[in-house]
């Protein structure tokens, strides 16, 4: 996702289509940074000092000494910089070296250090092994034989998703509203991916971009942004461009992927489309819903349905990164409600938000604990990569008194809290502890049965 401003259309309420405003989004191509701003042009947001200034040798320079320096102490830093640099660049340099240092969590040391980046730009941009993998599926689902696929990317920001689309060797235009991100969006690209197909960034409203403009794209990737003045945005119609237009778009050009916020009901998800939810590392970073037309594939045998990555429309699937292991439904019930056995399994994020916990029961011979609770209990330890294992030792109604007992008994001094389904907050309940001692345990605050219930245990 992006700032808002990057892909927010003026006098444009949130939600509603502009009167007049076409189907599809209008794509121009072509060339490094292409303005191509709709007339009247929407208002821009005030850009930032150009990046000319940070390229210089001189900028070059001082970047490289701030690539470790401790943000703490950067009053005194700054004041000794300006003695030798222009206050204008030190600023602008500091400014930039604390975002790369935030970026190094996203895209890691090699890639954050080497790009260029505005606040929205690193806060919402995808970390680099959630864009390659999605990058990975639009390779495998085979959009055409000779030369490279055109992929167009819609709100682009700084350029996370284009980088690695244009390293799996699509020709990618990138387009986004905002001048400054564009000229951040093309740079980063260039640095990153030099070796690439060349890549165009394009500075328009999405909105009004021409897709029929030849050469077409063979599909989209379309990143809405999902935040406003206000926050968040929940409501996929409020998105900037609103989710039915996105969709819309997709399905005009025949293939493409649209991000979107992992807490999108189910029955939103268009019946031609499949779902995929993403994590990485056990967080749930996003949802992605795919659509790929009967026929776009490159030939006999290659098309969407022959693939191993292919995308199969009404499908649900969950995606655990680093690994790349993907589960996908079988359209099962919804396990039964059984006694707790001595194993309780977590169930990844993303496995729970694709409503896909009953393929993981079924693996483990399992039930679940409480109907509206996604634990799963079983009473033989079996390994998965979709859920993390637990060896429960006690099971007691919900008793804080008796927990603070036991744990003192046991002389737990480390505990994790766990909840679900239960209104306590786990650093509330660790203060009430009062925890001492060497031992550590699990916790978790849920529901049996429809009873409050604290299950004690350990990993397995």
């Amino acid at each position: 996702m992006h700032g808002a401003a990057s892909c927010q259309r003026a006098a444009h309420a949130p939600g509603r289509h502009r009167r007049g405003a076409p189907a599809v989004p209008r794509l121009a191509h072509n060339g490094p940074v292409t303005d191509r701003t709709p007339s009247p042009a929407p208002p821009p947001s005030p850009p930032p000092p150009s990046l000319a200034p940070l390229l210089s040798d001189e900028g070059q320079a001082l970047l490289a000494a701030l690539r470790d320096h401790d943000p703490a102490q950067e009053l005194a830093l700054a004041t000794r910089l300006r003695r030798d640099h222009p206050a204008e660049l030190v600023s602008a340099a500091l400014a930039q070296a604390r975002l790369r240092q935030r970026a190094v969590a996203k895209f890691g040391e090699r890639d954050a250090y080497r790009m260029y980046f505005t606040p929205h730009g690193v806060e919402q941009a995808t970390r680099t092994s959630v864009a390659a993998h999605r990058a990975g599926r639009f390779r495998d689902i085979g959009l055409r034989a000779g030369g490279p696929a055109r992929i167009t990317d819609l709100c682009c920001g700084v350029g996370g998703d284009a980088i690695e689309l244009a390293r799996a060797g699509f020709a990618v235009t990138a387009v986004d509203r905002d001048p400054v991100t564009c000229e951040i969006a093309a740079l980063n690209v260039r640095t990153l991916a030099p070796d690439a197909p060349p890549a165009t960034v394009v500075r328009a409203d999405v909105m009004t971009y021409d897709l029929a403009a030849a050469p077409p794209p063979d599909a989209l990737f379309i990143d809405p942004a999902r935040r406003g003045g206000r926050g968040r945005i929940f409501d996929p119609e409020a998105y900037s461009p609103p989710l039915s237009w996105a969709v819309d778009a997709v399905r005009a050009v025949g293939a493409g992927g649209i991000k979107i916020a992992p807490g999108i009901p189910h029955e939103l998800v268009p019946d031609d489309f499949e779902a995929e939810w993403i994590s990485d590392g056990g967080d749930v970073k996003e949802a992605v819903l795919w659509h790929h037309a009967t026929g776009q594939g490159a030939g006999p045998g290659s098309g969407p349905e022959s693939r191993p990555g292919a995308i199969t429309p009404g499908a649900r699937r969950a995606t655990l990164l680093p690994a790349g292991l993907t589960l996908t439904g079988r359209g099962l019930p919804d396990p039964p409600v059984r006694e707790v056995g001595r194993y309780l399994y977590e169930p990844d994020g993303a496995v729970i938000r694709a409503h896909l916990v009953a393929e993981v029961a079924d693996e483990l011979d399992g039930g679940l604990i409480d109907e509206t609770i996604a634990y799963i209990t079983a009473d033989e330890r079996r390994p998965t990569p979709y859920a993390t294992a637990y060896e429960i030792t006690d099971e007691l109604p919900f008793n804080l008194k008796r927990l603070k007992a036991l744990l003192r008994e046991r002389g737990v001094g480390i505990l994790t809290v766990k909840k679900r389904g239960s209104p306590v907050e786990p650093e509330e309940l660790r203060r009430r502890m009062k925890l001492q001692g060497r031992e550590s345990a699990t916790v978790f605050l849920t529901r049996v049965a429809g009873a409050p219930t604290m299950l004690l245990g350990r990993p397995a």
